[in-house]
């Protein structure tokens, strides 16, 4: 199985703490040449010096925020003028918990800006050097919410689904030259978001986080929280030329906890 990533190029975003700073090291560690991008300059200069360079890889950030989307857009056009990219890693930070009936319509705008608009700009930034070298991989980082919808994240549903969608319709557009694009779903992951999202249950419900926490983990086949690279490894998979034929799918990364298939 070919799993190699010599001298491809990866882009990973959020790539400073949880499930993109796992991928950014998990590609690295497959010897692809890694740039990160984040908006805190000093965590990713911290990053970069984690990042595995035993095969001569050369690896880079680019510092923007997805609360601007042109900021963004700007960026990465600069960073593709002189860089061909093969692997593009979108993630970004969920919405903040609450239900969907109580969230303000600037809440899903900020969202879905956030989310789908920066995705695409990336997108839009990288495919045409993707199909120059007839190889691409977009991988999606979004939500198990994508299969059902999860109580209590009412935005976060609305919008990740918004993007698997997406992300299906640019599957069927840019298979023929190459590239896949594919979607990676996490289950229960212990990060800062995670942490957060169980801290608002313990204070509505009166519970104790490790209360809160346990009634999560009893629903979890695997009957424990997944680490972030056991994630990555899902990335990593689907960015290797191993998965060449894999494109247009959700895959849950989850302990069994989603059900559905």
């Amino acid at each position: 199985m070919n799993l190699d990533l010599s001298g491809k190029r990866a882009v990973v975003c959020g790539s400073t703490q949880g499930i993109g700073k796992a991928s950014a090291l998990e590609l690295a560690n497959m010897g692809a040449n890694v740039t990160l991008i984040a908006r805190n300059e000093e965590k990713l200069k911290g990053v970069i010096k984690e990042l595995d360079t035993t095969r001569g890889q050369k690896h880079s950030f680019v510092v923007a925020d997805f609360s601007f989307p042109d900021q963004l857009g700007d960026r990465i056009k600069e960073f593709t003028s002189a860089n061909t990219v093969d692997i593009l890693v979108n993630n970004t930070g969920g919405p903040p918990a609450g239900l969907a009936i109580d969230a303000k319509p600037e809440s899903f705008v900020k969202a879905f800006s956030e989310h789908l608009l920066c995705n695409h700009v990336l997108v839009q930034a990288v495919v045409p050097g993707m199909k120059s070298k007839k190889f691409g991989r977009i991988i999606n980082i979004i939500s198990t919410s994508v299969k059902i919808p999860l109580k209590g994240l009412g935005v976060s549903n609305s919008i990740r689904g918004a993007v698997a969608n997406w992300s299906k319709t640019l599957a069927n557009e840019l298979g023929s030259f190459g590239i896949t694009v594919n979607n990676v779903l996490p289950g229960a992951t212990m990060t800062s978001r995670l942490t957060g999202v169980l801290e608002g249950k313990a204070s509505q419900s009166g519970k104790s986080f490790e209360e809160v926490k346990k009634e999560m983990i009893d629903e979890i086949p695997a009957k424990r929280i997944a680490e972030p690279e056991e994630v990555a490894a899902a990335v990593g998979f689907l960015a290797s030329p191993a998965a060449s034929y894999i494109n247009g799918i959700s895959i849950p990364v989850d302990g069994g906890r989603t059900g559905s298939l």
